[in-house]
């Protein structure tokens, strides 16, 4: 039988590895809201959003145009990012603009997609 290379064979606990990794795990409610981020960034449409507003502030209309979409259907992607503090907005006049809630954001979807670049092995124009 082939042997498995994702899990061991033996059945010992390296305890001090163990306690240093419960110290540095953050706790239970923490551990949801990132969950909870990663959820509303886990749909294509409202990342093409996000990817959108990195380095840009931009109204509804805007959106609808760059991703060829309804402004209900972007509006209502927008209600999901703004209730989970990913991007935020702001009035002028019958305008509302929309940019990235703050830096973390950026960080976040920037270094994500350094991580797939580097894993993955496909060319995006």
């Amino acid at each position: 039988m082939a042997r498995n290379n994702i899990s061991c064979d033996c059945d010992m606990i390296h305890e001090e590895m163990v306690e240093i990794a419960r110290g540095a795990m953050p706790c239970d409610e923490d551990i949801v809201s990132v969950a909870k981020i990663f959820k509303v960034l886990g749909d294509n449409t409202r990342c093409r959003i996000v990817f959108s507003l990195v380095d840009n502030e931009l109204c509804v209309c805007d959106i609808c145009t760059l991703l060829d979409m309804t402004k209900s259907a972007i509006s209502h992607q927008l209600s999901t990012l703004k209730l989970a503090n990913v991007v935020k907005s702001r009035r002028d006049g019958k305008t509302v603009y929309y940019s990235l809630d703050d830096s973390h954001v950026k960080g976040i979807i920037r270094d994500t997609l350094i991580h797939v670049k580097h894993t993955c092995c496909h060319d995006c124009v």
